[in-house]
């Protein structure tokens, strides 16, 4: 758990919150960070509205819908409803404990690749890879998933159906399939419409399951990219644009939510509604307020950027396009 502390240079009440966060950590392991703020635009990058502002894994547990980015004092309400200087020990306790999973449920954490390093590479057994990799090239090569027709042939050098081997990649969270066995999505694709659409070099135009996949895509690919998508709270558009590995994002305050909202199922239902891109750490932490059966936190760019690599850049290495 990494907590940070966002107050003006002297915040008088500095001393208060940390001396409070040590209280409701009662020994439990944590990072704990000062970080002063000078300016407005400063705060409104960090997430501050006021000081001191607490953020949790990159989240403000206390924040308020609305309320700007500042550099003034901010007062809390305790659970008797005076006005406070800080959170108090029992708001903080009710935070940490929340932050230490979704109710009774311990999950793996979001920014894990995960299946021992494997991710989202299918095995080659029963021919789940090459079918795996021909669903992927095709998207990339038309924009749209392949049907099962498509892949016979494919399938077929493994001695098998493609309907079979499109069941087994579904039972393993490879991809996900409608009730007439038609691909719904292959991660980092989706051949339904999403907010995040990936323009490739070749022109061609593909929808990302979710933020992490739209970045992963130009890693994955090798290919320049233009990312496009918008903040579900403001429907403010976001652009990234990928050029030779170099990733510029617009607006340059944006951050990306990631988070899931239970341990079991396809992520295609348990996490893809969370990440998302946001214009701004404020706008994230009010969508996270009013989604609260989602556990996550809002990552900078590096972490999301580094993400999609890990999950997707490898994951058509040593394969070529059928």
């Amino acid at each position: 758990m990494h907590i940070t502390v966002l107050t003006v240079p002297d915040c008088p009440n500095a001393p208060v919150v940390r001396e409070r966060i040590a209280r409701a950590l009662d020994g439990r392991s944590a990072q704990v960070e000062l970080v002063e703020v000078d300016s407005e635009e400063q705060a409104a990058r960090r997430g501050m509205t006021g000081s001191p502002t607490v953020l949790i894994d990159g989240v403000d547990p206390f924040a308020v819908p609305g309320a700007p980015a500042s550099v003034s004092c901010r007062l809390y309400r305790g659970p008797d409803g005076a006005a406070d200087r800080a959170p108090s020990l029992i708001d903080l306790g009710r935070a940490l404990k929340g932050a230490d999973g979704a109710g009774d449920c311990e999950c793996p954490p979001m920014d894990a690749v995960g299946r021992n390093g494997q991710g989202r590479l299918a095995p080659q057994a029963g021919g789940l890879r090459a079918v795996q990799h021909a669903v992927l090239h095709h998207f990339a090569a038309n924009g749209a998933a392949p049907s099962a027709d498509e892949l016979g042939p494919v399938a077929a050098t493994h001695g098998r159906r493609a309907a079979d081997v499109l069941a087994d990649l579904a039972a393993e969270d490879f991809l996900t399939l409608d009730d007439h066995g038609r691909i719904r999505a292959a991660y980092p694709f989706s051949a339904v419409p999403t907010p995040h659409r990936v323009r490739l070099a070749s022109g061609i135009s593909v929808s990302a399951m979710c933020a992490i996949d739209a970045l992963g895509i130009p890693a994955m690919l090798g290919t320049d990219a233009v990312i496009a998508s918008t903040d579900p709270m403001t429907g403010d558009a976001i652009t990234v644009t990928s050029r030779g590995g170099h990733l510029t994002w617009q607006p340059s305050s944006t951050v990306i939510y990631i988070g899931q909202r239970s341990c079991t199922g396809p992520a295609a239902d348990t996490a893809c509604g969370a990440l998302n891109f946001f214009t701004s750490h404020r706008t994230a932490r009010t969508w996270a307020t009013q989604h609260p059966h989602y556990t996550g936190r809002a990552v900078d760019q590096d972490h999301a950027e580094a993400l999609g690599r890990a999950v997707f850049g490898a994951l058509l290495a040593e394969s070529e396009p059928t």
